[in-house]
């Protein structure tokens, strides 16, 4: 029987056995009944498909000149002598799956050169003899959505196959391909189409051995300008939103299945050196997917197309990260980013982020009530990353302050907003006083999304810098004051971002410890960056330590006066920088994720210690030094011994791979590192008092001895978060010395050991 013949063979190909028969016994029980009959009148054909009660179901589909049509009795025949207890649906499955398995084997370097041999003689016969590629082309228009997504499958591994042992491109299924394409939108079925194209590119991608480039060239390069017009077709020309409202119509299934093959072609773009045009056009008419976003489509494909610009922005990341700093230098990348972030933030500046309304929280475990809290939370950060990450590249290609400062403050009011709009539903959420805080409210959940915006928000602080330092030389006071006031106001402050996010994790150095030995985040990168700003401007780190302990622990605004001459360096109007640094009325915080036990400062609404909305002190150092460059390069840890004494502004960070570690390694490292993060009551010998200068509001750096019950509650920051580093700094020493740290960590102790030695050098003057 022909069934048990199949079960024989699936066991044999299972497990690697050589198949012994003659090679066409094996493509007869691989070989596909399906029947294409003609209509006349009909540019297309009925396929005739098995069903479960041995009758015949009918589906419309393309039509493929090259196909087989047996009859309905070939039909009837082939399955008249198998068991009962088998559908003729199921023994197709089972033919569609072997075929599957068969190629992952004859690709296998582990099954014997023999035995894949056998199987590349039944696929060339399969598909010159039995024609199976126009079957399984047939095949994905069932009304069966199992036997169209196996012949997808099936399908796809064929089609790679043959590209990788022939170097050649399946010509039926690419004329199936071009065909589909090009009727859209008179034929409206090509999500099968889509489906496979992105099987084949993600199995290119997924193999380990193949030299990816020329294959990947060879499959698209004739699909180029096809792809192409269709996206301008799907997303533009031929755009109607109402067949958008429900996920589940024909129009929604080619619209999730054209995203997906965008996010495939943008994974496939690193392998080229030169990319083609399908992989560019999302970059340079980016403007579709943000109307499609703000449009009245069902909220399934804005999220979607969210995700998808996230990648977007996240890509020159994986880039830099594969391919080294020689990457920088392709243009073609440069401006695509340029081009997408243009695009982004003209229409964040034109309140494009109060048209999306984001739906609600993933429900439990697939169920269909939504989950209390709010917005959905991933698409919030995924959408705010898209915003921060454009604001990057847009001052990664300014030349001058006044170039994107107007840019700069629209955005990020409008991302302020946002970000404040969607949090207040939150339950758990306390009013937010100060709006470098942001950042760790919206993030804290996603460790590499934080430190990806973390170190977005931290290059565009150190290039605002260097150019107003560069076009104005040393900086007065009240220039200083007006600098330290719009990073505060506009959210972007480092060292308030790197405190808030400190206190959410209870300045844990375990957690700081897990971020550098992860090779998934950027922290590492963002670290080494922030604490060679923090040694350059260590007496900003300390005023801005003193304020948020102002009020014995009540986190109140950092800048809440408008400082001198604002209204003339700044488009904001005094309104907005007086909002966006503090809310007036005195409120009690409560920590966002108290459920995870984050250490939170709080004051009852009651006590006499509120916030003071008037607070006329700045936040400036007069000694305060310039700042990084803005294009800083990485360090070498593997010979960093003057890593610090570089002079020439373009100092170096980390270009070290973190290699990935087992489980079993990872815990190793864990628990040692946890040995320094024990609560320890120690007695704070030394604390930093706010003292003012003569004839200045600024604060000095300048240090006494003080009792611990007079000083701890106005000095816990800067004890807290420079005892974190110093805990991190023992850790990672400790883990270094027994080869434990999975690369060079020189470099960074010696960061580390300079914050502690500015901690500790402290002595009244």
């Amino acid at each position: 029987m022909k069934i048990s013949l199949l079960q024989q063979m699936y066991k044999d190909v299972l497990v690697g056995l050589p198949l012994a028969k003659e090679s066409h016994h094996y493509t007869s029980l691989l070989n596909l009944c399906v029947e294409q009959s003609p209509e006349g009148g009909d540019s297309r054909n009925q396929v005739y498909l098995p069903s479960t009660n041995g009758g015949i179901r009918s589906h419309q589909d393309t039509d493929m000149p090259d196909a087989v049509v047996p009859t309905t009795g070939d039909v009837s025949n082939s399955f008249a002598n198998m068991s009962s207890s088998f559908s003729p649906r199921e023994v197709m499955l089972l033919q569609l799956t072997l075929i599957k398995m068969m190629v992952e084997k004859a690709e296998s370097q582990e099954i014997e050169f023999s035995t894949r041999q056998k199987y590349c003689e039944i696929f060339a016969l399969l598909l010159k003899e039995e024609k199976i590629d126009s079957k399984l082309i047939s095949l994905l228009g069932s009304y069966d959505q199992l036997l169209s997504h196996m012949a997808s499958k099936s399908l796809a591994s064929l089609v790679c196959f043959q590209l990788k042992e022939e170097e050649a491109l399946n010509v039926t299924w690419l004329t199936f391909s071009l065909k589909t394409l090009l009727g859209y939108p008179v034929n409206t079925h090509v999500a099968e189409c889509l489906w496979t194209l992105t099987t084949i590119i993600k199995d290119i991608l997924n193999d380990k051995v193949l030299p990816k480039a020329g294959i990947l060239k060879k499959l698209l390069s004739p699909l180029d300008a096809v792809l192409e017009g269709f996206y301008n077709s799907i997303l533009f020309h031929h755009f109607d939103g109402h067949h958008y409202t429900s996920p589940y119509s024909e129009a929604a299934n080619n619209l999730i299945g054209f995203i997906d093959l965008l996010e495939a072609l943008l994974a496939s773009r690193i392998e080229l050196e030169l990319p083609l045009g399908c992989q560019r056009v999302l970059f340079l008419k980016v403007s579709y997917a943000l109307n499609l976003i703000s449009s009245s489509i069902h909220y399934l494909f804005k999220k979607k197309l969210i995700m998808l610009l996230k990648k977007c922005v996240l890509y020159k990341s994986r880039e830099d990260a594969k391919c080294g700093s020689q990457f920088l230098q392709n243009p073609s990348l440069h401006e695509d980013m340029l081009a997408l972030s243009d695009a982004v933030l003209q229409v964040v500046n034109s309140t494009w982020l109060n048209q999306i309304p984001l739906g609600e929280k993933a429900s439990y475990f697939g169920g269909s009530e939504a989950a209390p809290g709010g917005s959905d939370q991933t698409a919030l950060r995924a959408l705010s990353l898209v915003v921060l990450k454009a604001l990057e590249f847009k001052f990664q290609k300014s030349a001058t302050e006044a170039e994107i400062e107007g840019d700069f403050q629209s955005s990020m009011s409008q991302l302020l907003m946002f970000w404040r709009s969607h949090l207040k539903s939150y339950p758990q959420s306390h009013p937010v006083i100060h709006h470098c805080e942001w950042l760790s409210l919206i993030f804290i959940e996603q460790d590499d999304d934080m430190w990806e915006a973390a170190k977005a928000l931290l290059l565009i602080y150190l290039k605002f810098d260097r150019l107003r330092r560069d076009a104005a030389g040393n900086l007065s006071q009240k220039e200083e004051e007006t600098w330290n006031f719009l990073s505060h106001a506009g959210g972007y402050n480092p060292h308030c971002i790197f405190l808030f996010f400190l206190e959410k994790i209870a300045f844990d150095s375990t957690v700081l410890l897990d971020f550098l030995i992860s090779s998934e985040t950027c922290f590492l990168e963002y670290l080494v960056r922030y604490l060679k700003l923090l040694r350059k401007d260590w007496c900003q780190f300390v005023d801005v330590c003193n304020h948020l302990d102002t009020k014995h622990g009540t986190f109140q605004s950092v800048s809440s006066v408008k400082p001198p001459h604002q209204e003339k360096q700044s488009p904001m109007t005094d309104e907005s920088l007086q909002n966006a640094c503090c809310e007036p009325e005195p409120q009690t915080l409560i920590s966002l994720a108290s459920s995870h036990n984050y250490l939170v400062f709080t004051t009852e609404q009651g006590d006499n210690e509120v916030a003071e909305p008037n607070q006329s002190n700045s936040l400036i150092c007069a000694d305060s030094m310039s700042l990084l460059g803005a294009r800083q390069s990485l360090v070498n840890y593997d010979s960093s011994e003057d890593s610090e004494l570089e002079s020439d502004g373009k100092e170096c960070l980390v270009n070290t791979k973190q290699v990935p570690l087992n489980n079993e390694e990872e815990m190793r490292i864990r628990e040692m590192g946890c040995s320094y993060a024990d609560d320890k009551q120690t007695i704070l010998k030394s604390e930093v008092l706010p003292l003012k200068r003569k004839g200045s509001n600024t604060f000095s750096c300048l240090t006494s001895t003080a009792s611990l019950d007079n000083t701890i509650a106005l000095r816990i920051m800067l004890y807290k978060s420079t005892k974190c580093l110093e805990e991190l700094q023992k850790a990672i020493s400790r883990l270094q010395r027994r080869n434990l740290f999975p690369y060079n960590p020189s470099a960074l102790l010696k960061l580390l050991s300079h914050v502690e030695n500015l901690s500790k050098n402290m002595n009244p003057q």
